[in-house]
């Protein structure tokens, strides 16, 4: 078996009656971007804060290729860290923030000019050394903390929230760039964030944390597709949730009765559920169809809102006695002609686009 670059081992924390975060394991190959996805107080940034060596884990371990690097104190894991704030020294210049990590290790002068020259042009800032950051924007003091955390080549780059403070435009052009600069070192990444999107467009793979635990590892395909838990469901994309009755199930597929009784068979099954028991049924709004009037096997009920979208138009509809289903249709739909606020529609689904949960 290989082993692997970056290993996470039963990471614990503990403080005093809190556990911020209960048995993290994984493993971290190479060149590889892995995000930390989920929301604030999940543990996500208590496990890269250990990682850093920021603070000590009560139990676990952490081996970098192959050894444990918790005895070794933060300033000599080499291991590169970019902040929500941008942590730069306000007194000193661009080329002297990216020159600060290689002049603490005493590395010659020819040596720091040539790989803080080397370090602007990979974040697009050459010609910047002189300036202050004061008089640059968000997204410049953020691409000059990069190049920071890159200019002494480690093996490891931890980034908090690094776009959190920048607007969206902004913060999807950083992105970008992040993007391009792990292709172009090979550097691997272990990135925090609670923005869904940030973490599809960014990741090779995410680890979604809920409660100081890690629910699952997956591809961004693979974690909207077939979620293990209802918390990843609801993270991960944009989800309508709707109790349904068990009819049967085989355990990895359910037959369930929906409000109003119509009944579908084959929905993919997530956890144990007896013949008797109530489900959450997850349908993703775009996995959806609309019909105008009543269509036999559907699920009925009255439109609320339309709402357009640009690309695409979004449903709210609102069945009896349950609570309003967000259906999103192409734009050019054909129903969309005759769609208006209190027509009375029918939504149908393919049950193995849906996921069943206890």
């Amino acid at each position: 078996m290989t082993q692997a670059f970056l290993s996470i081992r039963g990471i614990r924390k503990v403080y005093g009656p809190v556990t911020a975060v209960e048995n993290v394991t994984m493993d971290i190959a190479e060149g590889e971007f892995m995000t930390f996805l989920g929301p604030s107080g999940s543990g996500k940034s208590t496990t890269l804060y250990i990682l850093a060596g920021f603070q000590d884990p009560s139990d676990g371990d952490i081996l970098l290729k192959g050894k444990s690097i918790l005895a070794t104190p933060s300033h000599k894991r080499s291991i590169g860290m970019v902040f929500q704030r941008y942590t730069l020294f306000p007194h000193l210049s661009v080329g002297e923030n990216v020159a600060f990590p290689l002049r603490i290790r005493r590395r010659p002068q020819a040596e720091v000019a040539e790989r803080v020259k080397a370090a602007l042009k990979l974040v697009r800032l050459e010609g910047f050394e002189d300036r202050r950051p004061a008089l640059m924007s968000g997204g410049q003091q953020q691409r000059v903390a990069l190049a920071r955390a890159l200019v002494y080549n480690p093996p490891v780059l931890l980034m908090d929230e690094p776009l959190s403070a920048l607007d969206k435009k902004l913060r999807e052009e950083i992105q970008f760039e992040i993007r391009r600069i792990h292709q172009e070192t090979g550097v691997t990444i272990l990135y925090v964030t609670h923005d869904q999107e940030e973490a599809l467009r960014l990741s090779d793979r995410i680890a979604v944390f809920s409660q100081g635990e890690i629910d699952q590892i997956g591809t961004g395909p693979e974690l909207y597709a077939a979620p293990a838990t209802r918390f990843v469901a609801g993270f991960i994309g944009d989800s309508n949730f709707i109790e349904a009755d068990v009819v049967s199930s085989d355990g990895q597929h359910a037959k369930l009765a929906l409000p109003g009784g119509t009944v579908i068979d084959g929905v993919p099954l997530h956890g144990a559920l007896s013949g008797s028991g109530k489900a959450a049924l997850l349908l993703r709004p775009e996995r959806m169809n609309l019909h105008l009037g009543e269509k036999p096997g559907s699920l009925g009920g009255t439109v609320r809102d339309i709402t357009f979208l640009g690309n695409n138009i979004h449903v709210l509809v609102e069945p009896e006695g349950v609570a309003p289903i967000s259906v999103r249709l192409p734009f050019g739909h054909a129903a969309l002609a005759e769609l208006a606020p209190g027509n009375k529609v029918s939504m149908s689904f393919n049950p193995s686009d849906a996921h069943a949960f206890k």
